[in-house]
């Protein structure tokens, strides 16, 4: 039987998290800024994460769970390289964010919350991006930045996503 103890989050880099949590593991009330930092390097907070924070900061992962889980800006499963906020704030319910949904869903083959098989798109429903004015709305976040797309019908909207799956194929 080996005595050897593993040590949290071991196998993942977290060298990029080290400031933020120089900065704030000893600050009461600091966990979400933590989780957020977390996730915007990472991604997603993934189990090797929060056994490190844990383990960097004396809050228990349970705890930790607790938090990651009631709000749902955060992600405990990877999302795609683009990944697609729709909005369904009033203003664009109104306006047929629903027909829009289900034209993004169709097209890629995926609901709510999932991430197409080649984990090219991830599809998130937000309760409000604050472009009202431009309604129905999307977002999309990639590493490269964001992009927000308004006026949308169900035929733009296949033809963005055409034009954001075009760029990933690689020429022949």
């Amino acid at each position: 039987m080996s005595t050897e103890q593993k040590t949290p989050g071991a196998g993942q880099d977290f060298t990029l998290l080290a400031p933020t949590l120089e900065k704030y593991a000893s600050v009461p009330g600091s966990l979400i800024t933590i989780l957020q930092q977390a996730q915007d390097i990472y991604g997603y907070l993934s189990q090797e994460a929060i056994e490190y924070i844990s383990a960097r900061t004396g809050i228990s992962q349970a705890r930790i769970y607790g938090v990651a889980t009631f709000y749902a800006q955060f992600r405990l499963t990877p999302v795609g390289k683009y990944l697609i906020m729709m909005c369904k704030g009033t203003a664009c319910h109104v306006n047929g964010a629903d027909r829009v949904q289900e034209a993004v869903s169709e097209y890629l083959g995926i609901a709510d919350g999932e991430t197409t098989e080649d984990g090219i798109f991830t599809l998130n429903n937000v309760a409000c991006l604050g472009c009202c004015s431009l309604a129905p709305v999307m977002m999309v976040k990639s590493a490269d930045g964001e992009e927000t797309y308004g006026n949308l019908t169900k035929d733009s909207v296949v033809k963005i996503l055409d034009e954001i799956r075009s760029r990933e194929e690689v020429p022949a």
